[in-house]
């Protein structure tokens, strides 16, 4: 199992959550703020199982529009493995 974190700004986290949602992966959304300039983000959890993860992963990348400037970024993610999962 991996654990996708997915730092988006706040203009974009509706799409993805949508993206990811309408494909029934749970997605654990948490507000958050950038260190460096104080922009709102939101943090996205999402746990799925290892063969999962390329289309989770298409399904952020495909959640947002085209900008003008291709160098702006808009998303960082982290795709951790997880040693130990718990539900109740």
């Amino acid at each position: 199992m991996k654990l996708i974190i997915a730092i988006v700004k706040d203009i974009d986290a509706d799409n993805v959550t949508s993206a990811l949602t309408s494909a029934n992966y749970k997605v654990t959304t948490i507000a958050s703020t950038s260190g460096f300039l104080r922009r709102g983000l939101n943090t996205m959890l999402c746990g799925v199982e290892d063969d999962q993860v390329t289309k989770a992963l298409e399904l952020v990348r495909g959640s947002f529009p085209q900008l003008e400037n291709p160098e702006e970024k808009r998303c960082s993610i982290f795709v951790l493995n997880v040693g130990e999962y718990i539900h109740f």
